[in-house]
């Protein structure tokens, strides 16, 4: 066993290193940072471009076999590794807490059924927060999927009709930017391009980008939907309805249809990273938390 270290290589965007995590991830079956989450993060327009060769890679020959990462921006850390490299976890909170932190702090995010991962963080000096990841799943065999939308609404998918404009539009105003007072959307041609980035690519199924489309033609909600061939699990990832168009069964409806279809691929289950009772009503159940760990005197006992 000869183990190395290096950092992640080739920058932002679809690169061979890009290719390697994602196979580690899949590897690992990790349902915490999973695959769906990697895919999400590397195209993503919030992404720190500028940080991402300070993940760290960790390489039994050729393999790797861990993983140091944030997700978009600096200050939380995911340490991921296969099983039986257990012994690599205090390193990568080491590392984590010297090269991911911002403005000197870092959070350690860790599954609360890996023991050995706690046991690492509290023999260093972090300890346990309030701050929870949860994540919640839809077992396909056991719940039954209806699906109905209102008369004169439609679901789609950005396979059928790729409409980035669309795409952005309910994805601004369904995470509340106008209500919050961030302005009226405005798709630029920087969206066009971004969009380009995140659609036209690998390891992206187009037909499971599902949109309910309005009478009068736009996108009102939106639901995306990652599966893995390798895995039984895809995973949800977002979901947004505008405001005007809530509380009619459409968020629902894009949800399910996009289960749907991943069970038509061959996913037993699948998860969202969120515990809200949207999920539930639908027939989600909770499945896992995560905590967020941290120094509690500032300072690593190395």
């Amino acid at each position: 066993m000869t183990i190395h270290f290096r950092h992640y290589k080739g920058g932002a965007g679809i690169t061979d290193d890009y290719y390697k995590i994602r196979d580690f991830l899949v590897e690992t079956v990790s349902t915490s940072f999973t695959y769906a989450r990697w895919d999400w993060m590397i195209t993503h327009d919030y992404l720190d471009v500028n940080s991402i060769n300070k993940i760290g890679v960790w390489q039994d020959s050729d393999k790797i076999v861990g993983v140091a990462t944030f997700d978009l921006q600096l200050g939380r850390a995911y340490c991921l590794n296969l099983p039986e490299y257990d012994f690599l976890k205090k390193d990568m909170i080491l590392y984590a807490n010297d090269c991911l932190a911002k403005d000197n702090e870092i959070g350690i995010v860790i599954p609360d059924s890996d023991v050995a991962l706690q046991d690492a963080a509290s023999d260093l000096g972090f300890v346990a927060t309030e701050n929870k990841e949860e994540d919640s799943i839809f077992y396909i065999a056991k719940t039954p999927i209806e699906i109905t939308v209102p008369k004169g609404f439609e679901i789609t998918s950005m396979e059928e009709i790729f409409d980035l404009q669309g795409y952005y539009r309910v994805l601004w105003k369904g995470f509340d930017h106008e209500l919050n007072g961030e302005g009226e959307f405005c798709f630029s041609e920087a969206n066009n391009a971004s969009g380009k980035k995140q659609m036209r690519r690998p390891n992206v199924d187009l037909n499971l980008k599902i949109a309910i489309v309005s009478p009068k033609g736009n996108f009102v909600s939106y639901c995306g939907i990652w599966y893995e061939k390798e895995l039984d699990f895809a995973v949800i990832e977002p979901v947004a309805t505008d405001p005007e168009y809530r509380r009619m069964g459409l968020g629902k409806a894009a949800v399910l249809e996009g289960i749907r279809r991943a069970g038509e691929l061959g996913a037993k289950r699948v998860l969202v990273g969120s515990s809200q009772q949207f999920y539930y009503n639908i027939g989600l159940r909770p499945y896992s938390t995560a905590t967020e760990w941290r120094l509690e005197n500032k300072h690593v006992s190395r």
